[in-house]
């Protein structure tokens, strides 16, 4: 596991474009203002471009990989088509399953259960209908939070609804897979829960 990972608080930034069928992010260093991973769409299929500018956007496809600036693999996101409820899967930088997350059902504000890949619950991924709140817990334990709240000297920078900040609880242990799939799941919050 690449040792970025081991970091508790990450800023996610959104590429913007007119016509862009891809999602692309850029994750930064809040200490340092620099980017430290990047997510990269590169092999989006003909017909699925399309059909990210129209109302069947949230059922396409995607393969999101994070990255360092110098093109390491640290993670892979994917998931196929999804006409009712969304399965994403998370590799790690050697293409392994870590995890995956399983929308709810009737879940308001959306919610996903996340799995490690002998099918163990880990965590739930709680969101709230009318914010950009949303967190990772079970038993009444956040292991990570996902919010628009910034603080310091990346407040400026965020201030669309496509930027957020990732805060890892400390106790999650470092090299733990959780901090994988927790980072993975970032990526379904936008593309699945938020682009609707």
């Amino acid at each position: 596991m690449n040792s970025l990972l081991n970091r508790n608080t990450f800023f996610v930034k959104e590429h913007v474009g007119m016509f862009k069928a891809a999602n692309n992010y850029d994750i930064y260093d809040p200490e340092t203002n620099q980017i430290i991973l990047e997510c990269r769409e590169d092999n989006l299929g003909f017909f699925t471009k399309i059909l990210r500018f129209t109302d069947y956007k949230t059922l396409t496809p995607f393969e999101v990989e994070i990255r360092t600036p110098q093109g390491e693999k640290v993670l892979t996101v994917k998931r196929g088509v999804s006409l009712w409820l969304s399965k994403v899967e998370v590799f790690d930088e050697r293409d392994q399953l870590v995890g995956y997350f399983k929308q709810r059902f009737f879940s308001i504000g959306g919610k996903f259960e996340v799995f490690d890949p002998n099918d163990v619950s880990l965590c739930m991924l709680k969101g709230k209908w009318t914010s950009w709140d949303f967190r990772f817990v079970k038993d009444d334990f956040e292991f990570a939070h996902v919010s628009k709240e910034f603080a310091g000297i990346m407040k400026e920078m965020f201030t669309t609804a496509d930027n957020y900040a990732l805060e890892i609880n400390p106790e999650v242990p470092e090299n733990h897979p959780l901090r994988l799939l927790i980072l993975g799941a970032v990526m379904c919050i936008d593309m699945v829960l938020k682009e609707r």
